[in-house]
């Protein structure tokens, strides 16, 4: 079934390419980070500084918000972008994985799932249709289809039952979203475990049932790298090339720039603020821990070099100080320093895909977190 195609493939450089993204809020340069507001808000940190880091995109959580504040609150208060003051593209998962992850009771059956809320105990049930319907009433640029995501390592049998029944979830989400305004778009899952052979034929469904874009889910779920990479390796060449790819959940830095490797043009996850509540920063010379004694007395910044300014313009002293006297302005400046990093990762990315050069800069870059931070003073 055709869609419209709302990307748009601007060069390649072997399997890693880059491209523009256009929604109703704007255009995502890709590949592209998405930093996690899981109900609606960075931890931390200001919508505008999530801007000026670079991001084109974040992702909010369709399970947290149907909850609260509520999908129809959100749809009566204007749509997501003008409740929470973020004005660009945004991404909504369907709640399948916090479902799964997160519920005291839960039962899956053909129909959907039914539920018990973390906040209050209430008894609900999540179908394709509603988690469609709850995404638009977001007004979300990409909504995703619900699916069920298998924690690994899981037997066949269930990660096959698990991956077909998202594949007939995937029809009826596809179904449920026709009507949608112009230039919204819908994105199909990829599941599979860890089984080439059901990768393979996810990929294939999906293709012939038709989505504005495709991604990989069920991975980053406690697998090896290896595994995740190979997964992968079999699912996007099957996925229509003209389409974006988006890797659910992922990653390190490290993660990313494999899957880029790999044809993946998209990603998400929390670790950058995440890691930075916890005192670890990312940098070129890989991760910083800034709880270690070894930072106390060091004058000297986290990166000299860096294009942002708090991480070259605070001394891993001061920062040292502020992790260690649980101050939140230390959780709020690695926070921002992280996504920083993150963003700046994905234009050197884009940047080399366009010159030709991405090999050299992979491994330019991986070098660079080898080698390991400045030796102590």
């Amino acid at each position: 079934m055709s869609v419209a195609n709302h990307f748009q493939l601007l060069g390649s450089n072997g399997e890693a390419r880059t491209g523009v993204l256009t929604t109703p809020h704007g255009e995502v340069r890709t590949p592209a980070f998405m930093p996690v507001g899981t109900a609606g808000a960075m931890k931390g940190i200001h919508w505008r500084d999530i801007r000026e880091t670079g991001a084109d995109i974040v992702l909010g959580n369709t399970y947290h918000l149907m909850l609260r504040p509520t999908a129809e609150r959100i749809a009566t208060l204007g749509g997501l972008q003008k409740f929470t003051g973020w004005n660009g593209p945004m991404l909504t998962d369907s709640g399948g994985f916090q479902v799964m992850s997160l519920s005291k009771l839960r039962k899956v059956t053909e129909q959907g799932v039914r539920f018990k809320s973390h906040i209050d105990g209430a008894v609900l049930d999540l179908t394709p249709e509603r988690a469609i319907e709850v995404q638009r009433l977001f007004g979300s640029d990409i909504a995703m289809q619900l699916d069920e995501c298998v924690r690994l390592p899981a037997t066949r049998a269930e990660v096959e039952r698990a991956m077909q029944l998202s594949l007939r979830w995937a029809e009826r989400s596809r179904r449920a979203f026709e009507g949608a305004p112009a230039g919204y778009m819908l994105f199909g899952i990829v599941q599979g475990g860890d089984v080439a052979e059901l990768r393979r034929q996810s990929a294939k469904v999906l293709a012939e049932i038709g989505f504005h874009g495709y991604a990989i889910g069920g991975l980053a779920v406690g697998e090896p790298q290896e595994v995740m990479l190979s997964m992968i390796e079999e699912s996007a060449p099957l996925l229509p090339q003209d389409r974006p790819r988006y890797l659910m959940g992922v990653g390190t830095p490290d993660d990313m720039i494999e899957a880029v490797a790999r044809g993946i043009d998209m990603f998400d996850c929390v670790l950058p603020t995440r890691n930075g509540r916890h005192g670890h920063a990312f940098t070129r010379r890989g991760v910083i821990n800034l709880r270690n004694a070894r930072h106390a007395d060091d004058p000297r910044p986290l990166d000299e070099d860096s294009p942002w300014p708090p991480a070259r313009s605070y001394s891993r002293a001061y920062l040292h100080h502020l992790v260690k006297a649980g101050e939140a302005l230390g959780a709020m400046l690695l926070s921002e320093i992280n996504i920083a990093y993150f963003q700046i990762l994905m234009s050197g990315i884009r940047e080399a895909i366009a010159a030709g050069t991405f090999a050299d800069f992979r491994a330019a870059t991986k070098a660079g977190w080898v080698t390991g931070d400045l030796p102590p003073l």
